[in-house]
């Protein structure tokens, strides 16, 4: 089995990983050694450059039902929530992209929309044309562990939706999570329709995990998922602390941060000021950028 010098040797010549060097990262417990080889897959992609979103999250269930006042900081507008039922869920986006103005829309989880229509190919096409068509920029998550295969991101694709984040929804055994990041990894030119990777889970587990879980999900999704650009965390769901650690173990991207604009908690601890501080004391130039993954100015 190779080893780590030796796979970094390879990598940092432009050869992708083999199937060996993929078992050797996953068999590995140097938590170190996996982080600066995915560190140096990072800084090969994006040099210095991490790139953040301040989101406003809005729940589909209040669009068109109340006034929706947008936040002048939002660079995404997400609706969340339940999935809505009928044309409702064509027109909670018109609602959305009418208060927008020029802030992108996304929203909804492409695996309920396939779940939704029974896995019909047909009536998903459908449905993602007239996302699409309501002015959609992208939909908001794929959650990798309840998709069947890569055929619903091409099916994404097809209708002009690019996914802006692939997710898992659910914690797993060690082994399993390693499993889930491989079988990701299989799904090879179909990921050309994602924007970024979030290995972590969205649903927390009762027992919290340890940082050492969550930073070798994070190096291995950065060594093994290579037709995905960025991989990503979530700075609502996982806080500055392993935002900021993961940073130097692979992730590129840091999604969730407040539009709010930090009331009375002061300058230093508002959202914007405190995603630059720590992505500057991590050694990195911060980025920002929008629902669409095009850069903004701060």
């Amino acid at each position: 089995m190779p080893t780590l010098q030796e796979i970094g040797t390879r990598l940092a010549g432009g050869e992708p990983l083999n199937s060996p060097d993929c078992e050797a990262v996953v068999a590995s417990s140097d938590l170190l050694g996996l982080g600066a080889l995915a560190d140096d897959c990072r800084r090969r992609r994006h040099g210095d450059r991490v790139t953040f979103v301040r989101v406003q999250q809005i729940q589909a269930d209040a669009l068109g039902v109340q006034e929706l006042a947008v936040l002048p900081a939002a660079r995404e507008l997400r609706i969340a929530g339940p999935l809505p039922a009928g044309r409702d869920v064509v027109r909670s986006v018109e609602c959305a992209v009418s208060a927008a103005g020029a802030i992108p829309v996304t929203g909804f989880a492409l695996d309920d929309l396939v779940e939704r229509n029974a896995s019909d190919t047909s009536a998903v096409a459908d449905v993602l044309a007239a996302l699409r068509g309501a002015g959609l920029s992208a939909l908001a998550e794929a959650r990798a562990d309840r998709l069947s295969g890569p055929q619903w991101l091409e099916a994404a694709g097809n209708a002009g939706l690019k996914i802006a984040r692939l997710t898992v929804g659910e914690p797993a055994a060690e082994d399993a999570g390693a499993v889930l990041i491989r079988r990701v990894a299989g799904w090879g030119g179909a990921l050309a329709q994602v924007h970024a990777f979030a290995p972590l889970p969205r649903n927390l587990p009762p027992q919290p995990t340890t940082g050492y879980r969550d930073l070798r999900q994070v190096a291995l999704a950065r060594l093994l998922v290579d037709n995905v650009d960025s991989i990503q965390v979530d700075w609502s769901l996982y806080g500055p602390k392993l935002a900021q650690v993961a940073l130097i173990f692979g992730a590129s991207d840091v999604d969730a941060v407040s539009a709010e604009d930090g009331g009375t908690l002061g300058a230093r601890r508002a959202p914007l000021a405190e995603i630059v501080r720590n992505i500057r004391a991590s050694g990195l130039v911060p980025v920002e950028r929008d629902g669409r993954f095009e850069h903004v100015g701060t």
